[in-house]
């Protein structure tokens, strides 16, 4: 029986639901050396810059910044290392097959520890271009002056 609990979400990665439309997302598992583990309890990671890409049978996670932990001394990790996902072999061969016939990335989408274990939200993405974004944005732009509007409308009707 697990100690913790619950999710406890150490970082997102806000970034990429604005530069990638997010077809599917999948969630996986991260193999972690222990100052790795220790360092993302203290709430420290940044998913910004990260990708993950399939080799072989095998999924990985590349450029995700895990900061060097505090109180670790020779047998400290480097911060920016491929990790290793686990992820069911059916789940790496959909990945594989929709990266392969193009269009396709896949983007680390948070980090959290599920009931105590570390895992990585990714998410199978096609990049926008840049109407994409501004249009995005228009939108949410409306739609926050629509409900402006009707909670003033609402309030006058009092």
């Amino acid at each position: 029986m697990p100690r913790e609990r619950g999710e406890k979400v150490i970082a997102t990665n806000r970034r990429a639901r604005h530069d990638y439309n997010i077809e599917k997302s999948y969630e996986a598992g991260l193999v972690l050396t222990g100052t790795e583990v220790k360092s993302l309890r203290q709430g420290r990671a940044n998913l910004s810059d990260g990708y993950a890409f399939i080799k072989g049978n095998e999924a990985f996670l590349d450029a995700v910044h895990i900061p060097e932990y505090s109180q670790g001394h020779w047998t400290n990790h480097s911060a920016k290392r491929i990790r290793k996902l686990l992820l069911h072999r059916e789940e790496i061969a959909k990945l594989s097959h929709a990266v392969s016939a193009g269009g396709y990335t896949l983007v680390p989408l948070r980090l959290y520890f599920s009931d105590g274990r570390a895992k990585v939200e990714i998410a199978l993405a096609k990049g926008k271009k840049e109407y994409d974004k501004r249009q995005t944005l228009r939108e949410r732009q409306d739609n926050r002056e629509a409900e402006r509007a009707m909670r003033l409308r609402n309030r006058m009707g009092e």
